[in-house]
């Protein structure tokens, strides 16, 4: 006797049997039990999660006859009479199965329509099942239009599709429609153990789990990889062997990855993803194992006191979690994610895989990091070394090039508030972590009183450079750029690190958009528009390159709006460029003589200046 497959063999044949859709089960129950019978329903959903299976038991419950041949409707079929044997068999007279993805044409469509004039010979009812509906033609479609909405009362039509989007609306009104949801791992794991039990294989139930995220909430598919998996074991489901058969990757490498990741350990990173590569396991299958690993991690560490599961790799994702800030753990999530899409792209699987843990490392924050164990969230400095500006700097805002004083600030605001027609100003809320609150200019500045002399050997302050208003482009598009003191200075030394290609990329990003606006002792002050330049290994390679270039350095940078920038002005600089030669070309007598004389325009955006303009 020919071995029959698991997913035939234990496919359900009544309503109790079916797992994971509950929810339409229970449905389809009250209806037949209540008589209330629509004449056609429509089932949605991905493949393996029991279409065909719930059309086959409706019709056995809407034509059993029950052992006695007695029996009516009902939602408990017997599985011993004529009907119910027939259309397990599917040698059923009255029920007939249409594929619709080799039967799409309206003549087929029509053939069958034919047979609904006829009462059924056998059963109760005519149901007439049409899989994959959505392929049908729409001629098709519209021939079945008319019977599919007013059918004779002997006469039932189940439709199953995966793609309903493709049915058509007038389709779709006519049927009462169910969705078949995929089927949670859990439940998987749980039919295929009773399944294996049933069949008398030994299985672990790690083996069954591995088994179960594969399906990927199709039971079909748990039980076609159950019988592979079974054949590769001979005759027994190890977690070793069922591994090895479906290439999944060992959660030990996964977890040894993340814990490198979260202490940047490179050198670890780049060995395990060699180990993945000699083992021949999945670079897909990594990033999808470290995706689920940093989801679990991420509910840890947003919910402390949420359930991390019963199995055995529970600890590890909690240890995990409290290794790594929150933050971290969604970027690296997000670029697992991206990561994965990007395979297909790279010269091969496992140089995609290389880079992707890369550029995990690259963008690991090592400056700000803040935590759930952190109060109120404060992030840390990304500079420790840079000291905040003293209150007393933030008093003479009024001022900005006198120079401060070492006179405390208290006593520095009662002798510029002397006057008492001016009244108190009103206190400022404090700036949540990471903001700067715009500094507002009194009305009126009263006349300073002389400043003592200061004593040897005091600190020297520097004057404030108060933030201008954020420029506005221009109705070309092109920036307006407002020079200041220092960006002569910064173009130039911008523009030499760029010949020397001593940066590139973002470091380069970062130098031709930012403005300098203090230029102290050993210290730069830069400000750039957008959060996204602003990031420690940028800053680090752009001090480097100073360093390089003879302007030893410390360099500090802040957002906010810029007025003059090396890109500003490069983009003014291009504009005149492109200016100046549109002015040649339409001022040229051979052009205007052309354009007179035979009607020729200039093709919009085709000048282009040459070098010497």
């Amino acid at each position: 006797m020919s071995y029959l497959v698991l997913a035939r063999k234990y496919r359900p044949r009544t309503f109790t049997q079916m797992v994971g859709q509950e929810h339409v089960v229970q449905a389809l129950t009250n209806a037949l039990q209540q008589q209330r019978l629509h004449h056609a329903y429509l089932f949605t959903g991905t493949r393996g999660v029991g279409k065909t299976t719930v059309s086959r038991i409706l019709a056995k419950s809407l034509n059993c006859q029950g052992p006695d041949g007695q029996g009516g409707i009902t939602a408990a079929p017997c599985g011993v009479c004529q009907a119910c044997t027939d259309i397990d068999s599917g040698r059923f007279v009255d029920y007939t199965e249409l594929d619709a993805a080799s039967n799409r044409g309206v003549d087929e469509v029509q053939s069958l329509l034919e047979q609904a004039v006829y009462k059924p010979v056998q059963g109760r009812f005519k149901v007439f099942m049409i899989d994959e509906v959505h392929m049908l033609t729409g001629h098709a479609f519209n021939a079945m239009l008319k019977t599919l909405e007013e059918p004779p009362e002997y006469l039932k039509f189940v439709l199953a599709t995966t793609d309903p989007q493709k049915v058509p609306v007038t389709v779709l009104s006519r049927c009462l429609q169910f969705n078949l949801r995929p089927m949670a791992p859990e439940t998987v794991q749980e039919h295929l153990a009773s399944v294996l039990e049933a069949e008398a294989v030994p299985a672990d139930a790690q083996a069954l789990r591995l088994l179960s995220r594969a399906a990927r909430g199709s039971m079909r598919d748990a039980l076609s990889l159950t019988d592979q998996a079974i054949a590769f074991g001979g005759g027994q489901l190890q977690e070793a062997a069922v591994r090895t058969m479906l290439g999944s990757v060992d959660r030990s490498h996964v977890f040894r990855l993340i814990q490198a990741l979260a202490q940047g350990d490179g050198k670890t990173v780049i060995d395990t993803s060699e180990a993945l590569r000699l083992h021949g396991l999945s670079a897909g299958a990594a990033l999808e194992e470290m995706s689920m690993v940093l989801q679990r991690m991420a509910v840890l560490q947003a919910v402390p006191q949420a359930d991390a599961g019963s199995d055995e790799e529970a600890a590890a994702i909690a240890r995990l979690a409290a290794m790594m800030p929150a933050d971290e753990t969604q970027l690296l999530y997000s670029i697992c994610l991206h990561g994965r899409a990007e395979l297909g792209l790279a010269p091969d699987e496992y140089a995609g895989l290389t880079m992707v843990l890369l550029r995990l490392l690259a963008f690991k924050p090592s400056g700000e990091k803040k935590t759930l164990n952190d109060p109120g969230g404060v992030a840390a400095p990304s500079h420790p070394t840079r000291q905040p500006v003293p209150e007393s700097r933030v008093g003479s805002r009024s001022d900005p090039t006198a120079p401060v004083t070492g006179q405390s600030a208290p006593e520095r605001r009662v002798e510029s508030r002397s006057d008492s027609t001016i009244p108190a100003a009103p206190q400022r809320p404090a700036a949540p972590p990471g903001h700067v609150l715009p500094v507002i200019e009194p009305r009126q500045t009263p006349p300073r009183t002389a400043a003592p002399e200061r004593p040897a050997g005091d600190v020297m302050g520097v004057p404030v450079r108060v933030q201008p208003e954020p420029l506005r482009e221009t109705a070309t598009g092109v920036p307006s750029v407002v020079p200041t003191p220092d960006g002569d200075f910064w173009q130039q030394t911008v523009q030499q690190l760029v010949e020397r290609e001593a940066v590139t990329a973002l470091v380069r990003e970062l130098a031709l958009q930012a403005q300098l606006v203090a230029r102290d002792e050993g210290h730069w002050m830069l400000r750039v528009e957008r959060e996204s330049l602003n990031q420690p290994v940028s800053r680090e390679r752009l001090k480097t390159a100073l360093q390089a270039a003879g302007h030893p350095v410390d360099l500090s940078v802040e957002v906010g709006p810029i007025s003059d920038s090396p890109a500003r002005r490069l983009a003014v600089a291009a504009h005149e460029r492109q200016q100046a030669a549109e002015e040649i070309i339409h001022n040229d007598p051979f052009v205007q003589r052309m354009q007179r004389e035979f009607g020729a325009r200039i093709v919009p955006g085709s000048i282009k200046p040459t070098a010497k303009h």
